[in-house]
């Protein structure tokens, strides 16, 4: 390839929420385009995107708008931002964007992916972004991108496994920045294929302590700030290192289960069907955001016995703030025990350490008063 067609490449930068940046990149660069990846969201961004933000709107779009401006600082020609319809404020976060990336004065191209398009949504937006109509590569593309979001997340489910059991702390961590490494670096299905492998080999040369007492946690909450390491403030490290084993119920992968895989190709039960089905007795319809996933995974982590569950929501998100007031209805009904923790750009971490300190706490004494009772009862059998 000549310097000239390297030139004329599009660079086009979306935002950062955990490693979606992986599979995006991907996509991009098999149809020929320059992924523009901008440091992972950071105070620089959060700072940026607040000073240029409504005060009242929530921390997703803050941290979006300031990856957004660092992007176009850096040279992005075009910036992606995914939009969806419903009750959820993201519909109109689109069009705010845009409107204050001109107001800022920056000429980058602004480019939309609608959510529940599916295949034809992603597929429209590749030949927005890429100026071509190409259906074999966009197919490549899309198929690429999607085995990565599921290879991203069940790394990241290893991770969560191995960090709340190591030996050493801060391994788990080393070995999971090499295996994403794999999954970056290969952009082909048999690539992918040997990427796993040497994946599962790289996670299981950590040496972990099969004794240690874990607990286990489920993660609800807004789909952002459930992914994104910085807004939730590195919950699932700190859960970690105090042994805790944290199950996310929100994933992209799930998301594409509900919105963008065929019906044909979905093994199993959807993460939307299973929120349909376990959320009525508590919420008869949705209300936008990701509420009514939120109540339905109070219910099905009481049901698999789960120690705990944590609820994050950004403040000001009205659907989120609809399901806190549910759980305590959900009391009757689901003995977990539940802790909601509100994000903004306010947020103190030591505050916020303590709690989660206060939580882990109280699910281990519940733990071991479980397991005390049941030991009594087994032996008043015998």
């Amino acid at each position: 390839m000549s310097n000239k067609q390297k030139e004329s490449k599009r660079k086009i930068s979306f935002p950062h929420m955990g490693t979606i940046s992986y599979a995006w990149s991907a996509a991009l660069r098999i149809i020929g385009c320059e992924p523009y990846v901008e440091p992972y969201t950071s105070k620089k961004a959060l700072s940026l995107g607040t000073k240029h933000a409504p005060e009242a709107i929530c921390l997703p779009y803050k941290l979006i708008l300031g990856n957004f401006i660092e992007a176009i600082e850096g040279g992005a020609d075009y910036v992606a931002m995914i939009t969806s319809p419903g009750c959820c404020r993201l519909g109109e976060y689109g069009k705010c964007i845009a409107n204050a990336l001109q107001d800022l004065g920056y000429e980058a191209k602004y480019i939309e992916l609608q959510l529940y398009d599916g295949i034809k949504g992603l597929y429209d937006f590749l030949k927005i972004a890429s100026g071509k109509n190409n259906p074999l590569l966009f197919s490549k593309a899309i198929l690429v991108a999607i085995l990565k979001v599921f290879m991203l997340d069940k790394l990241d489910s290893l991770l969560a496994y191995y960090r709340a059991r190591e030996v050493k702390q801060g391994e788990s961590e080393k070995h999971y920045n090499k295996a994403l490494k794999y999954i970056d670096s290969n952009d082909t299905l048999l690539g992918l294929k040997k990427a796993q492998k040497l994946i599962n080999e790289e996670m299981s040369k950590i040496e972990i302590n099969k004794n240690r007492e874990v607990l286990n946690v489920d993660i609800t909450g807004e789909i952002y700030v459930v992914n994104d390491e910085f807004s939730n403030q590195s919950i699932e490290k700190e859960l970690g290192r105090m042994g805790v084993q944290v199950r996310r119920s929100l994933t992209v992968s799930s998301f594409l289960k509900d919105a963008i895989i065929p019906k044909i190709f979905r093994k199993g039960e959807t993460h939307l069907q299973r929120a349909n089905r376990l959320a009525k007795p508590y919420l008869m319809r949705d209300i936008g955001g990701d509420a009514i996933e939120c109540v339905s995974d109070v219910a099905y982590a009481n049901e698999r016995g789960i120690d705990g569950i944590i609820h994050l929501s950004p403040f000001t998100c009205m659907p989120e703030i609809m399901s806190q007031n549910i759980f305590p209805a959900m009391r009757e009904d689901c003995e977990i025990p539940i802790l909601p923790l509100i994000l903004d750009e306010q947020t103190g971490r030591a505050g916020y350490i303590t709690r989660i300190e206060a939580f882990v706490d109280l699910m281990r004494r519940r733990k071991r008063k479980r397991e005390m009772n049941l030991k009594n009862q087994t032996a008043e059998v015998k």
